[in-house]
């Protein structure tokens, strides 16, 4: 599309930081080339619609430092024509193609941007990030996004990503919102989003008394998010290791030279039980009475073992007395029988067994769960998930206790064309707004 005799180039890198702001409208490539249209002629400023404004500020988010150094086909897309993208393209991102597919309503719209960033082919069909604003070094920018990235909790878990939007664009300029949701894409209520400026985020993080609707917000800076979870679960091991630690001297208490030490704890119980006989059933029979150290019983079953603490025999006369001298399971009579020598002996020993293997197995559990963090395993939610074509540039701020949901890219069959699986409350494929 450019003039024959003009030079065409495209920059994907640089050292320069986009968006100083000066630039009003389009830049043509070199001076004598005619097919570069120039918008917001002179400096003078264009009043813009809220449709235009729209369609401005998503079309820049696309080309933006957010979201281009990930979007892979975006990335592909540039590499094609000197970084000129069809907007018969660009009219394929779903949000985009929801404000508009009207190529003049496009391109009159991005005539009255004053970011300066994106540039319009002479005869109107494309567009393009301007060679004079390069993205920044990778280092440079993933630093720039970490310190002004924070994290917003308090949002219904019904809200969409515009409503989310119509909020930050009353209480600070931002870049890109992402919303945090579940394994099973359920939004949580709760939000990283990027500022346009330190500044902007420290204003933000610092008013007080924030409430969206009538929810009061909890507003922390991402990384005193990050140390804050990770002091929680610093926490919540030490007291899992408590636990397991009481548990263990709990088995070694009941090891073979402890026998003697819990002769005429066992009782034994008997009975025509319905299958709906629990566990629950007999604690609640004795629960007053005695504290009850291991029930060895099944569901289904018509026989089992109570282990206490105390004295079983005292815990039944309790227990008995307190029911009118009868104790009965889901109204059906049981035989209570106290235990005692080889008998008392071989069930302790089952007892202990069975404690230790429900031990090993919580333990088996907690091991296997670390290491399969959100995208770990095998499991079916895995099995489902968008395969990535080729390599994803990964931003440390993207990661979250073992990874965080992210901008992913991924083929569609009805275009052929790879789109970006956009944070949004319902699934489109591709990236969400830019101050958002």
């Amino acid at each position: 599309l450019s003039h024959p005799g003009a030079k065409r180039f495209w920059e994907p890198r640089g050292s320069a930081m986009p968006g100083d702001g000066h630039t009003l409208g389009w830049k043509e490539d070199v001076s004598n080339s005619k097919e570069v249209t120039k918008m917001a002629e002179n400096g003078v400023a264009q009043e813009i619609t809220p449709l235009e404004k729209k369609i401005c500020e998503q079309i820049e988010y696309y080309f933006g430092d957010h979201n281009l150094p990930r979007d892979k086909f975006l990335k592909e897309q540039i590499k094609l024509d000197d970084g000129w993208v069809p907007l018969e393209t660009m009219i394929k991102f779903n949000r985009l193609n929801r404000l508009t597919t009207d190529f003049t309503v496009i391109v009159e719209g991005l005539g009255k941007s004053k970011s300066g960033l994106l540039e319009i082919s002479g005869d109107k069909t494309k567009i393009r990030r301007s060679p004079s604003k390069p993205l920044p070094e990778f280092e440079e920018y993933k630093n720039a996004v970490k310190i002004r990235s924070v994290y917003v909790k308090g949002f219904p878990t019904s809200a969409t990503l515009d409503e989310i939007k119509g909020w930050f664009d009353e209480n600070g300029p931002v870049e890109n919102i992402q919303m945090r949701r579940t394994l099973q894409r359920q939004f949580k209520g709760s939000v990283f989003v990027v500022f346009d400026s330190i500044d902007s985020a420290k204003t933000f993080v610092e008013t007080p008394g924030l409430k969206y609707k009538d929810n009061d917000m909890i507003v922390l800076f991402k990384e005193a998010y990050f140390a804050k979870k990770s002091e929680e679960r610093k926490q919540h091991k030490t007291a899992k290791n408590k636990k397991n630690e009481k548990e263990q001297k709990h088995m070694e208490d009941l090891d073979g030279k402890s026998f003697k030490e819990k002769n005429g704890c066992l009782l034994k119980f008997a009975g025509d039980l319905v299958d709906q006989t629990c566990r629950e059933d007999i604690h609640e029979i004795f629960s007053n009475h005695g504290e009850i150290q291991w029930i060895d019983f099944i569901r289904g079953a018509k026989e089992g073992n109570i282990l206490f603490k105390t004295n079983a025999k005292e815990t039944l006369e309790k227990a008995k007395e307190a029911h009118g001298g009868k104790l009965q399971l889901r109204d059906k009579d049981v035989t209570w029988e106290m235990v005692d020598g080889e008998e008392e002996k071989t069930i302790l020993k089952k007892i202990i067994e069975d404690q230790q293997e429900s031990l090993n197995k919580r333990k088996g559990k907690a091991r296997r769960g670390r290491g399969r963090g959100r995208g770990g395993g095998k499991g079916s939610w895995g099995q489902q998930r968008v395969q990535f074509q080729g390599k994803k540039t990964t931003f440390e701020s993207d990661d979250e206790e073992g990874g965080q949901e992210m901008e992913e890219t991924k083929e569609t069959t009805d275009t052929s064309l790879k789109k970006r699986n956009l944070e949004e409350t319902e699934p489109v494929d591709e990236p969400a707004p830019k101050h958002l």
